[in-house]
């Protein structure tokens, strides 16, 4: 397994980061996940965009875009897989142990793994714990997952293969690592950003794709949606056939379905839209 690191390909048992990374003690990085299919990331352009909109938001300088592409092209040529999840990682590099950062210049890491087609339907819960809309890290793809470590392992002791969050004020926000979206009287809504959710690549292809609204609604709307589906780099766009104890029957619905097959052919036509 080849691995970028700091400027340069290297073995996997080669690529080593301080244990002083200040991304490893505190969680201070950003990163981005994208969808590799027959060596060819998918919205790259895209993910670069947000890497660099995320950096910013946490205060780290921007990354060099030119290298983070050139990263990304060494690693799907030296591995190359059918399938695969490219992860770009960019800490805040050496500093002490504590909050402040140091002098040393951000991490840059890009490695890459084979991934499996993911059913067209899955199970969900809900979880007790919320997303901060006003949070300093809202809207921001960081490093700092515990709190969806801990929401993920609960949806997988309920046969579920993601946790979906309220935020603050009791509205519809996000999941662990999904945008979603409802069907309500046959119309096709998703959480607006305000809400705290990320601004998902795919979340905002499918809304411009199958035409879905930013609609302000309450978590409860799980209970009596006609459809539930999720985005995400690796499922695409992915049916949910249970919220918590609530069945979805015929899931993926027909909204479903026209979403699944404008993304699958839009995105076969522009792998960088």
């Amino acid at each position: 397994m080849r691995i970028w690191l700091d400027g340069g390909l290297r073995d996997v048992d080669d690529a080593h980061v301080s244990v002083l990374d200040h991304g490893l003690t505190v969680g201070d990085g950003v990163f981005e996940t994208l969808k590799v299919t027959d060596g060819r990331p998918f919205a790259l352009t895209r993910h670069i965009e947000r890497l660099a909109r995320s950096a910013r938001g946490l205060g780290l300088p921007e990354p060099d875009a030119d290298e983070v592409r050139r990263a990304c092209t060494a690693v799907t040529e030296a591995e190359p897989v059918p399938l695969g999840r490219l992860r770009v990682t960019y800490t805040g590099g050496l500093a002490p142990l504590g909050s402040d950062r140091g002098d040393s210049k951000p991490t840059l890491v890009v490695a890459l793994s084979e991934a499996s087609r993911r059913p067209d339907s899955t199970a969900a819960v809900t979880v007790p714990w919320t997303r901060n809309e006003r949070g300093a890290l809202a809207g921001l793809k960081t490093t700092s997952y515990g709190e969806n470590v801990l929401a993920l392992a609960r949806a997988h002791e309920q046969d579920a293969s993601e946790a979906l969050f309220a935020n603050t004020r009791g509205r519809l926000c996000e999941g662990t690592g999904t945008n979603v979206f409802v069907v309500l009287d046959g119309e096709l809504h998703t959480p607006p950003l305000e809400s705290g959710c990320l601004a998902g690549i795919t979340r905002a292809l499918v809304a411009e794709w199958a035409g879905a609204r930013e609609s302000d609604l309450p978590l409860e709307v799980l209970e009596r949606a006609e459809e539930v589906f999720l985005t995400s780099s690796l499922r695409d766009v992915q049916a949910v056939h249970r919220v918590d104890d609530r069945e979805l029957p015929g899931a993926p619905g027909p909204v479903t379905l026209k979403a699944m097959k404008l993304f699958a052919e839009r995105s076969a036509a522009d792998v960088d839209p």
